[in-house]
């Protein structure tokens, strides 16, 4: 076997939010660039639903949205994608519906914990992320006010919009109705709950004006069923079932404000920010739209909304195969990166 091309960090018994305990707890990380000796040049990327690592390096090289040869970056998988503790590498007795629910805050203190103790990070240039990722970055804001500078929130939100907990229970529902998912654990590969759970996603996750325009023939489909059948049905059939389910409890789950500090008062924490932010929602995105970021704004100290002119809705916040997007992006995030500190 092949050894894995990233490193772990094992937190040891973590007490969770819940006030259940995680044994062991781990995250699956991976560095890119070269650490400053000052430690000044430190970006942490956390990744999206479903995404490992893997998915995010496109945007990480010299010259990119994330440029390796100038800054340090540090990316930390995401509890329940199946590299960090995940339902999938967790041992019995905490299976299927025994698996503790895992919140941004403790994904975030266990990811500082990493940049702590593993690098003696004390100071984050940035925290980027895109959709999940951007909830992390939110997050990251408001736990370690005084710790980080900047944040790139791309296509986020600082807490679960009720819609977007909509479209969020229609994906569990369909992946939980295949007839493998018995008494809160599935017993085998839910081949019908992928598929159901692709199709769902797909029209969510890229515009109507996406679909109308066909744009997805610069993709090399040939027809909008063919896009659907290669490239949605299985796009999530990667991933272990109960991992999915894990992630999308975390992210419908969602609230800076959902802390002992702020006791939900979502103004109370977005004024606790004293990083400088960047809100970059897709104007076409059907849940993390760009009225969540504009509500947020009225209480950030130092932030600008930045909404990416784009027909592919969500998906324009990881244009892989989409460089006016991308190109939109970059552009934003080196402006931000030369701002001065607001700490």
């Amino acid at each position: 076997m092949s050894m894995p091309d990233y490193s772990i960090f094992d937190a040891g018994d973590v007490v969770l939010q819940s006030g259940r305990t995680f044994p062991s707890m781990r995250i699956a990380y991976k560095t890119y660039g070269t650490l400053a000796p000052d430690r000044g040049n430190v970006i942490v990327y956390p990744t999206s639903f479903a995404a490992q690592h893997y998915d995010t390096e496109w945007l990480i090289r010299p010259d990119g949205i994330l440029d390796s040869s100038r800054d340090f970056v540090i990316v930390p998988n995401l509890f329940g994608n199946g590299l960090s503790s995940s339902p999938s590498n967790t041992p019995w007795p905490l299976t299927g519906n025994r698996y503790p629910d895992v919140t941004y805050h403790d994904a975030v203190r266990v990811q500082q914990r990493l940049l702590a103790e593993v690098f003696g990070i004390q100071r984050v240039k940035m925290v980027y992320g895109w959709s999940m990722g951007g909830m992390q970055a939110f997050h990251w804001a408001v736990a370690f006010p005084e710790l980080v500078e900047r944040i790139a929130v791309v296509c986020g939100s600082s807490r679960c919009a009720p819609h977007n907990a909509v479209f969020i229970e229609g994906v569990r529902a369909a992946l939980q109705a295949d007839p493998t998912f018995i008494d809160g654990a599935f017993t085998g590969r839910p081949v019908r709950g992928f598929r159901a759970m692709g199709r769902i996603y797909a029209g969510w996750a890229l515009s109507q004006t996406f679909y109308r325009e066909q744009a997805w023939r610069s993709l090399g489909f040939s027809s909008q069923e063919d896009f659907l059948v290669r490239s949605w049905e299985h796009t999530f059939s990667r991933r272990d079932p109960s991992d999915l389910l894990a992630q999308l409890w975390t992210w419908q789950h969602g609230d800076i404000s959902a802390h002992a500090d702020f006791n939900g008062n979502l103004a109370a924490a977005l004024r606790s920010i004293r990083a400088k932010v960047l809100l970059m929602p897709g104007d076409h995105d059907l849940y993390f739209q760009v009225e969540d970021n504009r509500l947020d704004l009225a209480h950030l100290r130092n932030a600008e909304l930045r909404p990416i002119p784009s027909i592919w809705g969500h998906r324009a916040g990881n244009p892989m195969a989409n460089p006016v997007d991308a190109a939109f992006i970059a552009a934003a995030v080196r402006e931000l990166l030369v701002a001065p500190s607001p700490l």
